[in-house]
Formats: structure tokens, sequence, C-alpha cells
């Protein structure tokens, strides 16, 4: 099978971000299959290019552990604004005319995954080019999420999302979210049976080759490893940290985004600066290294109605298969920490709360958060190993394929 994926922010674990796809790959790979990944290499939190391409090109193809990527240059951008939207449509265009004139062979079926509608939008038009199978992937509900945030109904954005939203759905020969809670949404559009659970999850087989940070002894540290932007609510993290002004804990934050520099001013105005350190973003396994490394491990997300479908983070993934106990600070519809006995679970954007949280831990036996961290590791390992995942999502393209073939296209 020659699997094609269109996913403009999939990457690889050098530049610090979601792998889903690329994990996914180098499983389907093994097992004999092709994969390429078309993506761009424009990296949507630190907003640089990552790549060098050769004058007068803009795509470039590189193998990583036997899966192709094709990196595409997009136009850059800042913000959430209309240069981000012409991003996204430089990657339409792009990636679909590289997918029908620049390859040297046809898929057998294809994936387009969200966050944005026209990356999925590119995966239908070259599947129906080469008449093959088009898979729906949905990582987050374009354009719900974007009105859960604040965007007016009527703004012509979210109105011409809407209707790109029905169109594609109604296209699909199978619709695959990652969200546990998103058939609720999603049936309004397609039948039952062709919605597909496929979660994130977890390369449990590479952890134990990742050496634990060495953070300073004598403090407990706390660390929050992923994305800094408004629906991560670190302003919770922060305001903790004055409560906790006294107490021998430190704080990180591992990554990048539009809420930094607001944030590293907030530290320094509630006087915590000190505690509370800034990283940047880092390398996958760096991540690694450091969630493993802390002492408790920090979930925050803000109180929007965007969360009732469920959540499905990568990084809480990583927090649980790291073996250590994690504070979840969400108003989620699931709830992983607490379904694996793996910390302590509070209010959104609820500093108080955080904070006696985090004194909890702080007084707790450290055979006690061992506990806590082992129940994660046994959590994610049941149900959310990739290895498992991959297996499943193999499956379910070879049933897509083969009713496609059998059927009347």
């Amino acid at each position: 099978m020659n699997l094609w994926i269109f996913n403009h922010h999939a990457l690889t674990p050098e530049q610090g971000g979601g792998t889903r796809h690329l994990d996914y790959a180098r499983r389907l790979v093994a097992d004999g299959h092709r994969v390429t990944i078309f993506a761009s290499s424009f990296h949507y939190a630190t907003h640089e290019d990552f790549k060098t391409y050769p004058p007068g090109t803009d795509f470039l193809k590189e193998e990583y552990d036997g899966v192709e990527f094709v990196w595409i240059r997009t136009r850059p951008y800042r913000g959430n604004g209309v240069a981000r939207v012409l991003n996204m449509l430089d990657y339409l265009r792009k990636a679909l005319r590289i997918a029908k004139k620049r390859m040297p062979d046809r898929p057998d079926i294809v994936v387009g995954s969200s966050v944005h509608l026209f990356a999925v939008l590119a995966g239908y038009r070259c599947a129906r080019y080469y008449g093959v199978p088009f898979v729906m992937e949905v990582r987050d509900l374009w354009p719900q999420t974007l009105i859960d945030m604040g965007m007016s109904r009527r703004h012509p954005f979210i109105v011409l999302l809407g209707w790109l939203e029905k169109y594609l759905y109604r296209r699909a020969d199978a619709v695959v979210t990652n969200l546990p809670y998103a058939s609720g949404y999603i049936r309004r559009f397609v039948p039952e049976e062709k919605i597909h659970w496929i979660p994130n999850g977890v390369d449990l087989s590479r952890r134990t080759e990742i050496v634990p940070y060495p953070f300073e002894k004598g403090s407990f540290h706390v660390l929050y490893a992923g994305a800094v932007g408004r629906a991560n609510q670190l302003d919770t993290l922060i305001e903790a940290a004055k409560r906790l002004a006294g107490e021998p804990v430190r704080f990180h934050i591992v990554g990048d985004g539009p809420e930094r520099g607001r944030l590293e001013r907030l530290a320094r105005e509630l006087g915590v600066a000190d505690a509370v350190t800034f990283h940047g973003a880092v390398d996958k396994t760096t991540a690694v290294s450091m969630i493993n490394g802390a002492d408790l491990l920090f979930f925050p997300l803000a109180d929007s109605p965007v969360f009732r479908y469920g959540i499905a983070s990568n990084k809480l993934f990583d927090y649980l298969a790291s073996r250590r106990p994690v504070l979840f600070a969400s108003n989620a519809k699931n709830d992983p920490v607490k379904e694996a006995g793996a910390g302590i679970s509070v209010p959104a954007e609820d500093p108080a709360a955080t904070a006696e949280a985090v004194r909890t831990f702080l007084k707790m036996p450290p055979e006690a958060r061992e506990r806590l961290g082992e129940n994660g590791f046994a959590y994610v390992d049941a149900r959310y190993d990739i290895g498992k995942l991959a297996r499943r999502f193999e499956e379910l393209l070879r049933t897509i394929r083969y009713n496609f073939t059998n059927s009347s296209h």
C-alpha cells in the first residue's frame, strides 16, 4: 500500500511538536508499506523555516526512518491574522501542484488531516485526481474550535470554513478523529459507521534510551512542556508560583508560542521571574529528557467549550509514559489522569487549587509519587502504545481501500 498524508504541521522529533503521523508511518513502513507525508517546513510555534531550499525551488524530499517527507516552503506569518490564512492557502496550492506533477508514482489511499481544512482539501483533491479513497482526519473541529474561542459565526472566514467542512465530510470515504467524543459533532455530517476514533499515542519502545534531565538538587521541579498559547492558560502556573513564594518549588515552561512574551512580563510583574524558567522550544528528545527529570508535570487548559469533545494531547501521553505524577488543570470532558490514577485533577484556570495541589505533591512521600507515575505508565501501555494504535490504523486503511475498490467508485 502506498499511503500519502497531507498534514501541514507534521514534524520529526528534532523540530519539537506533534509526530503522530511519523509514529504511525514508521510502523507501516516496517510492515512493507510506503508512506509519504506532505508538510510545511515553516514551524507554527517558532515561526521560522527549519529547512534550506536550493535556489528556485519551493520543496524538497527527505527520508526519515524509511518515511518520505515532502517539505514545502510556505509563506511566513505571525499571529492569527490574514498572513496565517495565506500560509494555509500557500500550502494547499503547492502541495497539490507537487502531488500531481512532481511525484514519481501514485498513491493507493490519501489522508487529509486537519488542524485546518485546507490541508484536508488538498488530500481530497489529490485523492480524486488519482481516483483513490480519501480519508478525512479530524484533529481539530474547525470552524467550531474558532467559534468556541471567540470568533463570530458570521465572520466571512468562519462562513467559508463552515461550507468547506460540510463539503469535505460528505465526500470522505471515512473520517478518523483523535478526539474521544467528537463523533457527537461529526455525525451531523456523516453516518456513525464512517467515523473511527484512533487517539494519539506514545512510543514506549524508545523511552528507556533517554536519560532524565539533571535538574538542580534541593528544589521540587514542576514542568510544563508544549505550546505556549491562549488555550494552554499558563497564567495559572505563574499565578500559582506567586502563591508558592517561599516554597522550594521551581517551575519550568518548555516550548514556545505567541503568549510567551506576555507570560514572561507577567512573571516579572508578579515577582516570580526567578522561580519560573522559560526554556523555549527544544527538540523532542530534549523535551522527553526534561519531562523524565521533573518531579511533577503540569497540564493546564483554558476553561473553554472547545474541550467538550474531549482532548487527545500528545504531551499528556508523554507525561504519563514518563512515570512521573501529573497535575491536570482542565475541565475537558475526559480526564486521562483521573482514569489512570496518575495524579491530581483541579479545575481549569484556578491558581489557588493549582498551588494547593503542588503543596500536596511536595509533602507526599517519594514512594507515593512513584506509585502515581507507575499508574500512568501502565495506563498508556494498555491503551495508547503507538505500536498498537498503528496496527488499528493499518487495518482501517486496508478496509477502506478494499471497500472502495469493491464499490461503484
